[in-house]
């Protein structure tokens, strides 16, 4: 196998993954690079609790009003690239039942165009300081993927969202997926969007996929965010000592003294340490 092949698609849903908006913007960034058209897309009455995901009303450019309901689309390129594999997306909202079958009708979806791989975006609360580049891990339960990309195997046992069993459905239809996870600075929530962690997931992607990923006006609004929590912390004097704990941490982490299996042992604990908790214990990064 060599890599995630020509017609890659891009997975990034709202809901328990997306942290800091982050999987959800790369997504979007990716849609407003190219044009995109409408390949398949779920009845939302079949997956979708509206007290838990309510539609939207939304006003229109002529001043109309319409309701907008909760969805899950598949889009397709519209026109092949020249530099690199094709990408589709699948973007929307987690949904709230019936998983198994949603990641069956994406799948089948899936398989109906010629997708040669899959890469599932999504961000996470933790531990990490701000002033560091944002840490994203590239995971895949494919041994042969692994081997061919530089990617890890994640040994998380817990809860999981949408992203994993989408990924165990392609992964059993014979299509090879990968995992890009952001980690993002839990004190960081009230600075949401996280452009810094969206630029991250991008540049990553381009990566591991050979894709050249357009990247706007994000190295600017990431330099932007930064030097909003910046001053949002020069004001703490608790907050900036933290801050500067986790850049000795992330430091000795980051240095060619720090093995590989120590960081492992360290990030299991850490999951451990996270629970279940609201926007803290997203998907494994390394799944």
């Amino acid at each position: 196998m060599q890599g995630l092949g020509q017609r890659v698609l891009v997975i990034a849903v709202d809901g328990w993954n997306d942290a800091g908006e982050a999987a959800t913007a790369a997504a979007a960034q990716l849609r407003a690079a190219g044009t995109f058209e409408k390949a398949f897309e779920v009845d939302p009455e079949l997956y979708f609790d509206y007290q838990y995901t309510r539609p939207q009303m939304q006003m229109d450019a002529d001043g109309s009003r319409r309701l907008v309901w909760p969805d899950a689309t598949l889009w397709r390129p519209a026109a092949p690239r020249q530099d690199g594999p094709d990408l589709w997306l699948l973007t929307g909202t987690e949904p709230a039942r019936a998983w198994q079958a949603f990641s069956a009708e994406f799948i089948d979806a899936a398989l109906r165009e010629d997708i040669t791989g899959i890469v599932a975006l999504g961000s996470m609360m933790s531990d990490v300081p701000h002033t560091r580049p944002i840490s994203v891990f590239a995971g895949s339960e494919n041994e042969e993927l692994r081997g061919a990309l530089g990617l890890e195997r994640s040994t998380y046992e817990g809860p999981v969202g949408i992203l994993s069993t989408i990924a165990a459905a392609g992964e059993a239809a014979g299509i090879p997926t990968a995992g890009l996870w952001a980690s993002i600075p839990h004190y960081v929530a009230g600075h949401t969007p996280s452009p810094k962690a969206t630029l991250a997931l991008l540049d990553k992607l381009g990566e591991i996929t050979g894709a050249t990923i357009p990247r706007g006006v994000l190295p600017a609004e990431a330099l932007a965010w930064e030097a909003s929590v910046d001053a949002a912390a020069a004001d703490d004097e608790e907050m900036t000592e933290y801050i500067h704990q986790l850049e000795t941490a992330r430091d000795a982490w980051d240095s060619p003294e720090a093995s590989g299996d120590a960081i492992a042992q360290e990030f299991e604990r850490y999951l451990r340490r996270r629970g279940d908790g609201p926007r803290g214990s997203k998907d494994d990064p390394r799944r």
